[in-house]
């Protein structure tokens, strides 16, 4: 498996900026401080367990509807995450880049910077898992 670290890199630091930017938006809309570490905590091992279902569902949607109807990625992603909300004791953060940009809120939403990392690795080990999966369900040859 081959994994090229600088686009990912590249991708996380944008997201990070538009959802920090995101950030900043809605907290001046709603008369907060541009910055207000978030005091929600988020720990346990039912919320970090949560954590990985929600990224590794994420990922398995993205990648079934990548191979048979990728016009539907935006709608089943969607779709996914609000349904994951509800199922998941985490309420589905599934990417690093909101999870940082949550703590970075003191809104019902947010997570406390000190909980962040457990919710990083749990996010990496579910896309490790789900990236896994998909090796093993990739087909080995070609059927014409």
């Amino acid at each position: 498996m081959v994994f090229c670290l600088k686009p990912f890199l590249e991708h996380s630091s944008h997201l990070l900026l538009v959802f920090y930017n995101q950030d900043l938006h809605r907290n001046a809309l709603f008369g907060l401080p541009a910055i207000s570490l978030s005091v929600h905590p988020r720990h346990g091992w039912p919320l970090v367990f949560s954590e990985f279902v929600a990224t590794f569902g994420l990922l398995l949607v993205i990648r079934g509807c990548s191979r048979f109807r990728p016009s539907m990625i935006p709608v089943a992603v969607g779709s996914y995450i609000t349904a994951a909300y509800w199922f998941t004791a985490s309420t589905s953060f599934a990417n690093p880049a909101v999870t940082i940009a949550r703590s970075l809120t003191n809104t019902f939403s947010g997570i406390r910077p000190v909980d962040v990392p457990w919710f990083l690795t749990a996010q990496f080990c579910g896309g490790m898992a789900a990236t896994l999966l998909f090796g093993r369900l990739r087909p080995t040859h070609d059927h014409v």
